[in-house]
């Protein structure tokens, strides 16, 4: 035993390729198995879960506090792909969804100024580079979701992407990998099957299964790439990475790509603009690239599914996410300015930031959801 903990600190890079390696399988694998779950339910169950969320205002809350809960938008969005990709949801009932996921993610680089709370100057700065992110997803929301009420048209737009990308043989680059996951699914479902007569109760369990193993195999394939990838560019940030606004957003691109998570690169910064390492206008750009990196996660699990369906949604979040970028990029002046000041009102009192967080990811989504049903 001493001597595997010897030789992982010795080379900490190998260990954590072959857990990435590991857990980017179970991901695949959980995908597959939650698809091939959902289809067990038959179309009744399909049509009940639709019903439910197709008040979008719903589906927009049920992101939100989905995401906020798990503190993970790839895992909602990967849930909703797996679940678009099963039939249990449409693409326009799984937007909204999509959209909500955007703005409860930005719940973990909020809590991550938390700590620096007794620390006046300090929490002001780290509190308003997390909230710079919120505001912006909130604004885009505020925008985006009116006009996509009125016309649908990321679903048209992500749709019309899916038909090119499948032309091109976008579909079918991944079906080496779903060669090797499929048996193991229709293994477990055939063992499952033999001590569970009922077809709605082994959907349950393998559905749980399912989501177990993807969030599971999400949390270590992050940790895995925090070890190759982020303790490298930590010590470029400031002098390097973050010189120019388009090279700040394309570091927060490539980065979250890197580490499959959003929430992990804009916390990075957090700390760093609380020591005033960084600025506001340069942290701006970098969350922004963060939110395209993120959607290459649900990309990969709309890939794995091979449903055209659950490539649309993936395409309807990239697509989401650019028309936020283009909307306020050129008006940044506005979330920056509105993370400053909530952020000078909430050294006031230590009650306000903790309030925000309660109020605005749990209290308001949870009401919401329950008025509507």
């Amino acid at each position: 035993m001493q001597k595997l903990k010897d030789l992982y600190n010795k080379y900490p890079d190998i260990f954590a390729s072959l857990q990435l390696i590991l857990f980017l399988y179970l991901f695949l694998f959980s995908l597959d198995l939650m698809g091939a779950s959902l289809k067990l339910f038959g179309k009744e169950f399909s049509e009940t879960l639709i019903a439910t969320t197709t008040n979008p205002f719903v589906g927009l809350f049920i992101g939100i506090i989905a995401t906020s809960v798990i503190q993970s938008s790839s895992s909602t969005t990967s849930i909703v792909v797996g679940m678009v990709a099963g039939g249990a949801l449409t693409i326009d009932t799984a937007i909204p969804i999509i959209m909500g996921a955007n703005i409860g993610t930005s719940i973990t680089n909020t809590i991550a100024s938390l700590p620096q709370i007794n620390r006046s100057n300090e929490f002001q700065r780290a509190f308003a580079a997390a909230t710079v992110h919120d505001f912006f997803n909130f604004l885009s929301v505020i925008i985006i979701f009116p006009l996509q009420l009125a016309t649908n048209f990321l679903g048209y737009i992500a749709t019309e992407l899916e038909h090119v990308f499948a032309n091109v043989g976008g579909l079918a680059f991944l079906s080496p990998v779903k060669a090797i996951t499929k048996p193991v699914v229709k293994a477990l479902l055939n063992y499952g099957g033999e001590y569970i007569a009922d077809k709605d109760i082994l959907a349950w369990v393998m559905f749980a299964i399912a989501l177990a193993i993807l969030f599971l195999a999400l949390k270590y394939m992050v940790s895995s790439l925090k070890v190759l990838v982020v303790s490298k560019a930590k010590a470029w940030f400031d002098k390097v990475l973050f010189k120019t606004s388009v090279r700040a957003f394309l570091v927060g691109i490539f980065l979250t790509i890197l580490v499959q998570s959003s929430s992990i690169t804009t916390s990075l910064v957090v700390p760093m603009a609380g020591a005033g390492l960084l600025t506001l206008s340069q942290i701006f750009p970098y969350t922004l690239g963060s939110n395209i990196g993120t959607t290459v996660t649900a990309m990969l699990a709309s890939l794995i599914t091979g449903s055209d369906a659950a490539v649309a949604v993936a395409f309807a979040h990239l697509i989401f996410n650019i028309s936020g970028i283009i909307i306020w990029w050129p008006f940044k002046k506005l979330p920056i300015l509105l993370a400053e000041k909530f952020a000078e009102y909430s050294t006031k009192s230590k009650i306000i930031p903790v309030a925000y967080v309660l109020v605005l990811f749990f209290i308001i989504p949870v009401i919401v959801i329950y008025l509507a049903n």
